[in-house]
């Protein structure tokens, strides 16, 4: 009986860029969620932007969408250090890692194209809200399309590319977003019910001060 093949025989823990790829991964999300309710609480973006919120929510987008293409960009850097393997080479594979590229995109595109730029990129954190919930395609199949969507494009690449190390870091990923949806969800949550508390409230009552979230 063989034993199991070691990790360390399918992962090359010496490559640099391999902790690089899993820092970026992690510090996207870290990143606009910190941005995010610190601009929630004290406005300084808007303020950057002379008030503006708008122009600030598009200047964040911008910054998060450039940060996914160095997060990319090391990913496949990362792979390309990594070595393959032979069972990640068969047809079968290779169909299945366009078939989850296929999906997480559609996923990401048409959860952008039902949110908008804004109600992509955090838009409720400047104070744009949505006048209802999204719950057409790919909203009827999870509350997390974007997430799943991209981890799907993540595993997608490391089976295209034959590389372990990819899979490795796919679940990487799916920790993180798992770990970000917990933090997102309630807070934005919070935001709405509060703008719903408010259109609830008797005119006078709306000016009265009341520290939230």
């Amino acid at each position: 009986m063989s034993l199991p093949v070691q990790l360390t025989e399918l992962v090359d823990f010496n490559q640099r860029s391999l902790f690089v790829s899993a820092a970026a991964i992690a510090f996207n999300p870290t990143f606009w969620n910190i941005v995010a309710r610190r601009e929630y609480r004290t406005k300084f973006l808007t303020r950057l932007f002379g008030g503006n919120s708008q122009a600030a929510c598009y200047a964040l987008a911008a910054t998060i969408f450039l940060l996914g293409l160095v997060r990319d960009f090391l990913y496949e850097r990362a792979l390309r250090d990594q070595p393959s393997h032979p069972a990640l080479d068969e047809p079968l594979v290779k169909y299945a890692a366009y078939a989850l590229l296929a999906v997480g995109n559609i996923f990401v595109i048409s959860s952008t194209w039902q949110l908008g730029i804004t109600g992509t990129f955090l838009g409720d954190y400047f104070g744009i809200l949505m006048d209802d919930i999204v719950t057409g395609f790919p909203f009827n199949i999870t509350n997390a399309p974007m997430y799943y969507g991209s981890t799907m494009s993540f595993l997608g690449s490391a089976l295209l590319y034959g590389k372990p190390a990819g899979i490795l870091l796919t679940l990487h990923v799916l920790v993180v977003y798992l770990v970000a949806i917990q933090f997102e969800n309630p807070f934005t949550a919070a935001i709405y019910a509060k703008r719903d508390r408010e259109r609830t409230k008797p005119a006078g009552e709306k000016f009265e001060s009341k520290k939230e979230l």
